[in-house]
């Protein structure tokens, strides 16, 4: 059994994102790993570069800017690293730079692939996500966020990224997938007030124009913090290969964020009370069929 790691990157350092992170995460895993490294501004080449040179093959790309509305350019830059893949390759495994796979899950995944390896009804794995914010010691739980995504799939023609690279389809149709017991863990939010007011100027030039921008997120040092929605504390342990950059870490909340958010509308509330007493997610919209 064959296994391709991919990802995109672009300013990693400068966007403060754990790419190396990211894909040290998941190279237990793999047996070769394909980044398709952008146009970036700063060192970002040499430091994907310099991570284990004997696996990681990088193509260098130049981000299309008028795919940048909407955030198609990340698919794009999906795309193009996907291309690059073997087509000896059995199975793929994707990682955003701002994610991580926590390594208790490794030889949970590597099961699941081996065990669904010839089983033609199950097109990708899918795995469930917590989506940690502001600091590595709060999660971000509410149906504004995303719950799973698929990221391992079998190398099969017509997969592509879909839409911002979220999730994937193929031949324009959503995958069948299996569902395990285990995370991605989505570091993406994870940045001192100044630095996520930041993170949200910078997301957002990939979706809306310079003047929404400078009118919904002018410049400033503090972030209210209204799209969180809803955090409780984190119990767990992180990757181990998130150790050094969580140490470092230069910022600290005195408050707890738990009692920071906005308090959710009367419809969203409802909603998110039958999903913590059920655990069924209304309305919830997926980009793949989970297979039974």
């Amino acid at each position: 059994m064959k296994v391709t790691g991919f990802t995109f990157i672009k300013d990693a350092i400068v966007n403060d994102y754990p790419i190396k992170e990211a894909i040290l995460s998941v190279l237990p895993l793999c047996d070769d790993f394909i980044v398709a490294l952008g146009n970036s501004t700063d060192e970002t080449s040499a430091l994907v570069k310099s991570i284990n040179p004997e696996k990681i093959r990088t193509i260098d790309t130049v981000w299309n800017e008028s795919l940048k509305e909407g955030g198609h350019v990340f698919a794009d830059e999906t795309n193009k690293a996907l291309a690059a893949i073997s087509k000896d390759a059995d199975w793929v495994i994707y990682i955003q730079g701002d994610e991580a796979i926590h390594e208790n899950y490794l030889p949970l995944i590597k099961k699941e692939m081996e065990a669904e390896l010839n089983n033609n009804s199950i097109e990708a794995l899918l795995l469930n996500y917590k989506h940690f914010y502001a600091s590595y010691d709060y999660l971000a739980e509410s149906r504004r966020w995303y719950r799973r995504e698929v990221r391992i799939l079998k190398n099969l023609p017509g997969i592509h990224s879909y839409k911002d690279a979220q999730g994937f389809r193929i031949n324009d149709r959503k995958l069948n997938v299996k569902l395990i017991d285990a995370y991605i863990y989505h570091y993406g939010w994870v940045k001192p007030p100044k630095g996520l007011q930041g993170k949200v100027r910078n997301f957002n030039q990939y979706y809306q124009t310079e003047e929404w921008i400078e009118q919904n997120y002018p410049v400033q040092n503090t972030f209210d913090m209204h799209n969180a929605d809803r955090l409780v504390h984190f119990k767990g342990t992180h990757p181990e290969v998130l150790k050094l950059r969580i140490e470092s870490a230069n910022w600290k909340f005195e408050q707890d964020l738990t009692k920071q958010t906005p308090k959710m509308n009367f419809r969203r509330r409802l909603l998110q009370k039958i999903e913590d007493l059920t655990g069924l997610r209304l309305f919830e919209y997926r980009n793949y069929k989970i297979v039974k």
